[in-house]
């Protein structure tokens, strides 16, 4: 008994570190998008290039997905964590420096720093959701905990853009000096839970063994029509997630009567309501298809951005947030915006659910692929940089709102996945060690949402 009793009580601490790994994933990557107005104000640079730093962090996913399953395999998870919190303060810690480099150099500084912490996010996703579940025993209690880490993710991405805002205050005067105090959080939980990581005992969960190599794995992978299509998905739906609020902060921040203060909290609402889209999508997971989760979030996601492009910007409503006072405090209130803000806000309801549907659909059936195909799909979460970079291109020419017509074409894609492209019509391939072709293999599990936000 006293033994069980020290092993959870070993276990608490590194639980709570795994839990803020969580919220610092969302916390660095959606520093992105308001450091992004801080560099165009900065630099008078367009909105592709505003973009760059959040491309940078994301692209890094691209790189680093495969040789970062790779290193899992080689070092452990404990070793890797170690590296990638490591890494993530180095990140952190350049783009700090950027904020002390010259005017000349600044840019490319900044866009280094948030090149290397998106390499720390990638590793970070590899690593976290496994070691959540082991350290909660597994089973239903190691799912719990997954949720819990998920649900101070969603937190921490709807505090960052607010609380950046608030840094920011007047958009025209922002200077990456501004946001110093963020990157201080930054750099300290990094240094902590390192520090804590290193002295604790961690267990080390085992991925199943296969004779395959990993290049068969990933080459057996791609043979499925439904995981390939999947697969763009996922590339899809991380630049829809990612893209939908980044835009409206900017179209927002520009509108002098709205300032960056109360566009990061606008931003910050469209977060929140993915936590609550979340919460919904757990409670009713068991009930409700992937198939039909997927369909309705896009369908009804398509239905909020049409509305969004066609509705005339002078119709304003009045939506609730946080507000900064003349004298600095802070307190709950509505603040007017045009009515197109209020539906791109409601598409955070949508793209909540989607993550987790996606690969459900697209894992179905792939047996003793289905943990190469994980390095596939984290590698292609670099569609969370590059097609908001595009939408954002696309803004410079054509305008804010106009830009959303990207994104319609992106969720009529992943509408059509979901009708169409996630059905399995590949045959005859094994997957399993044996010859045997199973008629329905559970999937094994993946990296979830959570974990790249």
């Amino acid at each position: 008994m006293n033994t069980t009793t020290s092993q959870k009580t070993n276990r608490v601490v590194p639980i709570i570190m795994m839990i803020a790994l969580f919220g610092m994933i969302a916390f660095v990557t959606n520093l992105a998008a308001p450091m992004g107005q801080v560099l165009k104000e900065q630099f008078d640079v367009s909105n592709f290039l505003g973009l760059l730093g959040n491309a940078a962090n994301f692209i890094a996913y691209a790189v680093m997905g495969i040789p970062g399953g790779l290193l899992l395999q080689r070092v452990g998870y404990k070793k890797t964590a170690l590296i990638a919190i490591a890494v993530g303060f180095f990140g952190v810690l350049v783009q700090f420096l950027s904020g002390h480099a010259s005017q000349e150099s600044a840019f490319v500084v900044y866009l280094l720093g948030a090149f290397i912490a998106g390499f720390s996010m990638c590793l970070l996703n590899i690593v976290v959701n496994p070691m959540l579940n082991t350290l909660g025993g597994g089973g239903n209690k190691g799912n719990q905990l997954i949720q819990v880490g998920g649900s101070f993710n969603s937190v921490m991405a709807t505090f960052t853009p607010a609380f950046v805002g608030v840094l920011i205050g007047e958009a025209a005067s922002a200077r990456i000096s501004d946001v110093f105090p963020v990157m201080y959080i930054a750099m300290g939980v990094f240094a902590l839970v390192f520090i804590v990581m290193l002295a604790v005992n961690i267990p080390e969960p085992h991925a199943s063994k296969t004779k395959d190599s990993t290049g068969k794995l990933m080459a057996g992978a791609l043979k499925f029509r439904h995981f390939v299509l999947g697969a763009i998905a996922i590339f899809v739906y991380v630049g829809v997630e990612v893209g939908t609020p980044y835009i409206m902060f900017y179209w927002l921040a520009d509108n002098a009567e709205i300032g960056a203060t109360i566009a990061g909290f606008v931003t910050g609402t469209y977060w929140f309501l993915m936590l609550i889209g979340r919460l919904i999508g757990a409670s009713v997971g068991s009930k409700v298809s992937s198939k039909a989760m997927l369909s309705i979030g896009s369908s009804v996601g398509l239905i909020l951005v049409l509305l969004a492009i066609l509705s005339p910007a002078t119709t304003q409503v009045s939506l609730p947030v946080l507000q900064q006072s003349a004298a600095g405090s802070l307190s709950f209130g509505m603040a007017l915006v045009p009515i197109n803000a209020m539906f791109i806000v409601l598409v955070g309801l949508c793209t909540s659910i989607m993550w987790g549907a996606i690969f459900n659909l697209a894992v179905e059936g792939l047996g003793k692929f289905t943990a190469a195909a994980s390095g596939i799909f984290m590698t292609l979460v670099c569609g969370g940089g590059i097609l908001p970079a595009i939408q954002g291109g696309v803004a410079d020419s054509v305008g804010y709102i106009s830009s959303y017509w990207v994104v319609v074409v992106l969720l009529a894609y992943l509408l059509f996945y979901a009708l169409i492209g996630s059905k399995n019509v590949t045959t005859g391939i094994s997957v399993t060690d044996d010859e045997e072709i199973p008629v329905d293999t559970a999937p094994q599990s993946l990296p979830t949402e959570e974990q790249i936000n």
